[in-house]
């Protein structure tokens, strides 16, 4: 049993790059190895249907921020601003005496109406170790020389193989050593501040890349895995059954680009099952490298007795296809784009009645922020959409949880026109939004026809019944369904401070 604690001292807020929801051994994973997260699990509280809000990256980290739907905080893409009058987590614990550092990135372009502060930073983080392509990774180029590399010019060629790309390998490592890789120079970073701050308590915004693509991994990660044993991907045998559910679908797979994936360019219709297994091996081997980084933080944690003092989340932006409904990376509407892991360790000894527990409910990545605040005491300055996840970790079930998750995505193309001109709809069409529960999820598009999947039926999401006339009034429900959540929760003045906390 976790030893009393009058106040969590720390916390260490983990978010991992397009992990998906589904790729964690504590959850019967046929091949990733995660013992560090699964103890973490038994331990704390796992979220089995947590669900992003956004993608890709900026959008969902924003979501994750400021505890609002993207159509609040609109930032919706990577290179959208930040709004700089919105009140962000960072900080909120700032205010209550904390000094949130960031390890990594949080993707918030820089508000060009604020008053300066680091760009790409979201306001009230100190970047202690940040890691972010605006400046070529200097702090980690500059530790990979110091290791005796020779880089090239390129920062994204820090990210191919080491024999570059498309090698006779393709299992080729990075080019550098585990020792040395992106999450191995971020988690040192992290190690040093902890044990710098150990005696004034801390906060430790902890972002790693990984396991993001390209496809490649350090030894011994890259052969971790067999290819041979990695179950295909769940689709159906042609893309012309996904093509046929959506206009915007059929563009979408045209305009795949999979070399990040697969090192060689090609056609979704002929990646084969061996370049399919191959590419997931080395994704899970990326997700071990993260497990193994995060459990030396873990370690010293528990070294030092600060695990009995310390808030742990770990959960990821958002998720990526791998090739499920022959789609890859992080833009879609499948259950593949937006489920993510959710773990929570909760050392106070009112988490005890909740420890190695799995919930079943849909709980959304909106939920962290007022999760965190509730856990510090911590009154916050604006209301959220999101609700504290504090009753589950103690072992209760509010009884008007919501019953479903729901996500956006922006797929607007303002620099070339191409899915306007494509799909012959204006900018201000190219979105969509979706309520998923048990039963059905619904997609509803700003200007073309709707999908729906009728989950109990057709689980792998192969067959659109918007159109069958027998799913009419489901389509009808869910389309009111999606105007009531909008209309509950849009906010009329987004930039206001004065906002009360919502249902913490």
């Amino acid at each position: 049993m976790t030893p009393a604690v009058a106040a969590i001292r720390n916390v260490l807020f983990i978010i991992a790059d397009q992990w998906r929801g589904d790729t964690l051994g504590v959850l019967g994973h046929p091949c990733v190895r995660t013992p560090n997260l699964d103890r973490l699990a038994a331990e704390g509280v796992l979220f089995r249907h947590h669900f992003a809000q956004a993608s890709p990256c900026g959008p969902a980290r924003a979501s994750i921020l400021t505890g609002l739907y993207m159509f609040n905080h609109r930032q919706v893409a990577n290179e959208t601003p930040l709004d700089a009058a919105l009140p962000n987590v960072a900080q909120a614990v700032r205010g209550a005496g904390f000094e949130p550092a960031l390890f990594g990135y949080t993707d918030t372009p820089l508000d060009p109406r604020a008053d300066g502060g680091p760009n790409w930073i979201c306001p009230g983080f100190e970047p202690v170790a940040p890691f972010l392509f605006s400046d070529g990774f200097a702090g980690w180029r500059a530790f990979l020389e110091t290791n005796g590399y020779t880089l090239p010019a390129d920062p994204r060629a820090l990210f191919l193989p080491a024999g570059g790309l498309d090698p006779a390998d393709a299992a080729a490592p990075s080019l550098y050593r585990a020792a040395h890789s992106d999450t191995a120079y971020l988690a040192d970073a992290a190690l040093e501040y902890m044990t710098a701050g150990a005696d004034k308590g801390w906060f430790v915004h902890f972002c790693c890349l990984r396991p993001h693509p390209p496809m490649v991994a350090p030894e011994p990660y890259n052969r971790l895995h067999d290819p041979a044993g990695a179950p295909p991907p769940r689709r159906p045998a042609s893309s012309a059954d996904i093509r046929g559910q959506h206009p915007w679908m059929d563009w979408l797979l045209d305009r795949q680009r999979l070399t990040e994936y697969f090192r060689k360019p090609v056609a979704t219709d002929a990646v084969s099952e061996t370049d399919d297994k191959r590419m997931r091996a080395t994704y899970w081997g990326n997700c071990a490298e993260v497990d193994h980084q995060i459990g030396r933080l873990f370690a010293y944690l528990r070294k030092t007795g600060c695990w009995d003092e310390t808030l742990i989340l770990f959960c990821s932006d958002h998720g990526d296809q791998l090739g499920d409904n022959w789609l890859y990376g992080r833009r879609g509407y499948f259950d593949g784009h937006f489920h993510v892991p959710c773990i929570i360790h909760d050392p106070r000894p009112e988490a005890d009645a909740g420890r190695g527990t799995v919930i079943d409910q849909f709980t959304e990545s909106i939920d962290l922020l007022p999760t965190i605040l509730d856990a510090l005491a911590v009154t916050p300055e604006h209301s959220t959409d999101g609700r504290s996840l504090i009753p589950f970790l103690h072992g209760e079930s509010p009884p008007d949880w919501r019953t479903e998750a729901h996500w956006e995505l922006d797929f607007r193309d303002l620099a070339h026109g191409e899915a306007e001109r494509a799909l012959g709809i204006d900018s201000h069409g190219c979105g969509l939004a979706v309520i998923r529960d048990r039963a059905f999820k619904y997609v509803h598009f700003a200007a073309l026809e709707p999908v729906l999947f009728d989950l109990t039926e057709d689980p792998g999401e192969t067959v659109n019944r918007a159109q069958d006339p027998a799913y009419a009034r489901i389509v009808r429900d869910y389309a009111q369904k999606m105007l009531s959540w909008r209309m509950a929760h849009e906010r009329a003045a987004i930039g206001s401070r004065r906002w009360n906390i919502h249902q913490l």
